[in-house]
């Protein structure tokens, strides 16, 4: 896992790319990447089913209210991407957990804990988080503030790319839905 001073050194490199990038967000062994301002909610009205796209959540947009403020309401399910756009090198791997502070509010951030390498080649690309709240009252959100931590680690260079397989989401400049029945489609599986 790289340390703070690797990771600068990674910058430097040309190995991490973080637009815009903020030098304060350097944690001792984690960059810390904020939040943005696009963000959608997660809507069903039917069982969903993972092979059928006609079945998925439909996303409803949640645009910041009138003083820039990202709400989630009780239980929900938020996808909002970070406000970096991220390119990770093909020697670097990382995973990618929500901030204590953030959980002591009663809110979860994750999705796929593990970002590729590749990922965000050649332009780079927001991280759609998943933000859900756990308490019974609504929770507001700041754009621009810290809201995950990114751990990098070295890896051998992949033989494969993110940003070159099926359906990924490399060049994001949004909050993402699934591809993943796309991408079983495509490959002719259901796993």
């Amino acid at each position: 896992m790289l340390a703070d001073h690797q990771i600068v050194d990674a910058i430097k490199a040309g190995d991490l790319r973080l637009e815009p990038f903020d030098a304060t967000m350097i944690r001792p062994a984690a960059i810390s990447l904020r939040l943005g301002s696009d963000a959608a909610v997660l809507c069903a009205s039917q069982p969903i089913d993972a092979r059928d796209r006609e079945t998925y959540p439909q996303l409803t947009t949640r645009t910041p209210d009138a003083q820039g403020r990202l709400i989630v309401r009780p239980h929900e399910v938020l996808l909002a991407s970070t406000f970096e756009k991220i390119t990770i090198g093909d020697r670097l791997t990382g995973m990618l957990d929500g901030i204590s502070d953030v959980a002591r509010l009663g809110i979860s951030v994750v999705l796929s804990q593990q970002v590729s390498p590749g990922f965000g080649a050649p332009d780079g690309a927001v991280i759609t988080l998943e933000i859900i709240s756990r308490l019974s009252q609504p929770v507001i959100l700041y754009p621009g503030t810290r809201i995950c931590n990114l751990m990098l680690m070295r890896c051998g260079r992949a033989n494969n790319s993110y940003s070159s397989m099926l359906y990924n989401h490399s060049s994001d400049s949004r909050a993402m839905p699934s591809n993943w029945a796309a991408y079983h489609e495509q490959v002719g599986t259901g796993r």
